[in-house]
């Protein structure tokens, strides 16, 4: 990765400009802006979210927002109403109110002396959901929008829940969010901030339950979600996907339904120019190419460049903490690609298998009838990694073998030649249940030839909602049904001697809150249809790397990390344990000192899903001189079969003293999960 220092236009900062709404509410923004942009109007290009500027995302601001800047552009960073220098209360995710604000921030922006008129939105995560979502809401200044790790469907591919699965990362989430939001302004920029952060604890929600209580797509998981009509994303959108993370469908879904350009790399959930596993791109580039294109109308051709361009990942050895991945870029001038074509192998199996062992059955081309259990214990998947991945701390899916060995398995031939998938598989499978309530999850696999197993993409559907995710309904013990879903959208070249595996399995813990009951599934018969690409050289090379420099800051404490799997030999449990000591640093600029500290706990035993058991607990840290704040929030989810329980509590304290308490108790029906 390259540092620039001189830029196009001199480029100077703006720490704390308050935009003030409707409602008298104050943002606060922090902009970047060449010297002489009142005399020579430059356009804006907003981020906007809640993980406070000051601080939270300080380190990779200064790498982007400064860089773009020197092109020619105001880059406003703005912490939404609630969240770090702002004003006013935050009550959920991506409400009416941040998104009214988010339409009054592009207003502001664009009736600015130093701002040209047009505006740009980008960010990543809950900053790439909201600018799709504001897009959606046509503001007039609004003009292009680069999306990094989003989703068009809150409900169907989103942290909360997935093919109506509850998602283990909706407790967890619930937790950070907990904590993140319980963070103070700073005191430098606000006189009021402790007047401000008594508001802000005492109004602090516990989402968790919230989240959870939505078992099906209702209108809340339809707020925000712009799929429910594409035809208001009008403005062009640049998307970014990272096969290492868990938003790689929205790519597809964007170039498919708004004409988006999509762009999906090896990425785990950090910029496409930090992030692991290489190799990395210049995403900063790519960025000024697209708003040059549409913020300042510069004929470059960005609206020619391949509607899809993704790294195509080859076979390796398995690694939770891959530095880099060997693959290649292919380049597609449409999507769907003409040289996608479809592939139905049929899952069969020995007469008399009735019982999972490694492989059970196998993949072929005629249809045959069998007769396969699914009864998987439920701690399979301590392997399959983090729902969004940040780095090298083992967060990746790491060897399958030990939950391929629990797990029903169908392997494919024994390649003589490369087979390239691209795109996302389909699944069809014809089953019965012996409980009402239950779900099954599918792992693509790519194996060596020395056994070992690497998670090509994987995907799952809650039984419940095979007909419909809006009007979900039980199972009917006994009663056989067809269902299908698709697995996620890949990108995947696997060598010969490999072979494909398909690996079934009703238990998926941490990354799925188990089903009440230790379900049995009779599998009868299923079909794969795979997106078998024609196979390709390389076809895009992405610019290398740049970026502005780094942060002035200093380390006072130096962090660190854990990760593994614990089994008790008396109690029979299992526990995945996870620990980052993100460790204290200075700002040498403001002199604000910051620190963080996580620890989370995923238990289950496993012959009982209703052991289940998760705890997370998370430290804030902020200090300057004599002044010191910290907050903890503390987090725990069990469930009963009727029931599902997350209870939590906040401490803050102000130097030694304890200023606030609560504790939060919320408990849902499980109707569906």
């Amino acid at each position: 990765m390259a540092t620039v220092q001189d830029f196009a236009r001199t480029v100077r900062s703006i720490p704390d400009l308050g935009i003030v709404m409707s409602d008298g509410c104050r943002l606060s923004a922090r902009v970047w802006l060449p010297e002489d942009a009142e005399a020579q109007p430059v356009p804006a290009v907003l981020e906007y979210i809640p993980y406070r500027k000051r601080d939270g995302t300080l380190p990779r601001d200064e790498l982007m927002h400064p860089y773009v800047a020197g092109h020619g552009y105001a880059c406003v960073r703005v912490d939404m109403r609630g969240s770090g220098d702002s004003e006013g209360l935050m009550t959920d995710e991506y409400t009416a109110q941040e998104l009214s604000d988010a339409c009054e921030v592009i207003a502001w922006l664009a009736a600015q002396p130093w701002c040209t008129g047009t505006v740009g939105m980008m960010g990543k995560s809950w900053g790439g959901f909201n600018c799709l979502q504001t897009a959606f809401l046509q503001p007039p200044a609004l003009k292009a929008v680069i999306s990094v790790y989003s989703t068009t469907d809150r409900f169907a591919d989103d942290i909360h829940f997935r093919g109506g699965c509850l998602l283990g990362e909706n407790f967890g989430w619930g937790a950070v969010m907990l904590s993140y939001s319980s963070r103070p302004p700073d005191p430098a920029l606000r006189p009021d901030w402790r007047e401000d952060w008594l508001k802000r604890l005492e109004a602090e929600p516990w989402l968790a339950p919230v989240w959870a209580g939505h078992q099906a797509r209702d209108d809340y998981w339809k707020h925000g979600s712009v799929c429910e009509d594409y035809s208001r994303m009008t403005v062009p959108v640049l998307s970014v996907g990272g096969w290492a993370d868990n938003y790689m469908n929205t790519v597809d879904a964007l170039v498919r339904n708004v004409g988006a350009k999509g762009i999906v790399g090896p990425w785990v959930h950090q910029y496409p120019h930090t992030a692991v596993p290489g190799p990395q791109a210049g995403f900063l580039q790519l960025a000024v190419r697209w708003w040059d294109r549409w913020l300042k109308g510069i004929e470059n051709g960005a609206e020619a460049d391949p509607a899809y361009r993704a790294y195509m990942l080859h076979s390796a050895p398995p690694d939770a903490s891959a530095r880099h991945r060997a693959g290649h870029w292919v380049a597609e001038a449409e999507w769907p690609s003409p040289r996608v074509s479809r592939s139905l192998w049929h899952l069969a199996a020995e007469p008399g298998v009735s019982h999972p062992r490694t492989p059970v059955g196998y993949l072929q081309r005629e249809d045959g009838s069998f007769r396969v259990e699914i009864a998987t214990p439920q701690h399979l998947g301590m392997h399959t990694g983090e729902f969004f991945p940040m780095g090298l701390n083992a967060e990746m899916p790491g060897d399958q073998r030990p939950d391929d060995e629990m797990s029903v398995c169908f392997d494919g031939p024994v390649l003589q030649a490369p087979l390239d998938l691209l795109g996302a598989a389909h699944l069809r499978l014809r089953l019965s249940s012996d409980k009402p309530l239950g779900f099954v999850v599918a792992r693509l696999c790519d194996v060596a030839p020395d056994g070992a197993s690497v998670r090509i993409a994987h995907g799952m559907l809650n039984l419940c909602h095979r007909d419909s995710r809006a009007e979900p309904r039980p199972m009917v013990p006994g009663q056989e049904v067809e269902v299908d879903f698709g697995i996620d959208q890949m990108a995947y070249r696997l060598l010969p001697g490999h072979r494909l595996r398909l690996a079934l399995s009703n238990s998926y813990w941490p990354f799925v809150w188990p089903s009440p009951e230790a379900g049995r599934l009779v599998l009868t018969g299923g079909s794969l249809d795979l997106p078998v690409h024609q196979g390709s050289g390389p076809e895009w090379e992405p610019p290398p790397a740049e970026t502005a420099p780094a942060w002035n800051h200093r380390v006072l404490r130096p962090g660190a990390a854990h990760r593994r799997i614990e089994t008790d030999l008396i109690s029979g449990r299992v526990a995945l344990v996870c620990g980052d000591d993100g460790g204290d640093v200075e700002n040498l600029d403001h002199g604000l000192c910051t620190g963080e500290t996580m620890s989370e706990r995923w238990e289950i035993h496993p012959a009982d899903p209703l052991s289940a058991r998760a705890v997370q607990v998370w430290e804030q840290r902020l200090s300057r001189g004599d002044w010191r704040v910290r907050t903890r929030a503390e987090a725990e989810m069990t469930a009963t079969a009727g029931g599902l329980r997350m209870v939590a509590r906040l401490t803050a304290w102000e130097g030694d003293r304890i200023i606030f308490e609560r504790s939060y108790d919320g408990e849902v029906a499980r109707r569906f999960v």
